[in-house]
């Protein structure tokens, strides 16, 4: 069966914090899903690899700086959306440099592990919350 929904490549990042918390962003007003809690990242532009994308959209979004060697994948999502499938790889960054600040959310929060089932998620990021209670 073939699914016509085109799909789009977007990178996310749980960011870890030296307290073992996640960041996680909430969507400002506006935007699609406004209000859900997100990992930070967003679409990879043509010609960008993952890591590429989500160095830019971390300096872009929260004002931290990384390095691709700090970025570790852990997992990804794949989930159909209507009118697109989203192929969301989920990496790890313990390393960066910058107070994470929300200049394209509506607020950030350092979240544990076992409290981000808490937090309403678009329906793509939900699933990887599993992978990072094993994690941490």
């Amino acid at each position: 069966m073939t699914d016509a929904r085109p799909i789009v490549l977007v990178v996310a990042v749980a960011l870890i914090d030296a307290d073992g918390r996640v960041l996680i962003a909430q969507r400002p007003p506006g935007k699609a899903m406004a209000g859900l809690w997100e990992f930070p990242g967003g679409k990879v532009e043509a010609a960008e690899t993952p890591e590429d994308a989500l160095i830019r959209e971390l300096a872009e979004e929260l004002g931290v700086v990384t390095q691709p060697a700090c970025l570790a994948p852990l997992t990804f999502a794949s989930h159909a959306y209507d009118g697109f499938h989203l192929l969301m790889p989920l990496y790890v960054c313990r390393r960066y440099q910058g107070t994470p600040v929300p200049r394209e959310h509506a607020a950030l929060k350092w979240v544990r592990p076992m409290a981000l089932r808490d937090y309403p998620m678009p329906e793509a990021d939900a699933p990887l919350i599993p992978f990072l209670i094993d994690l941490l």
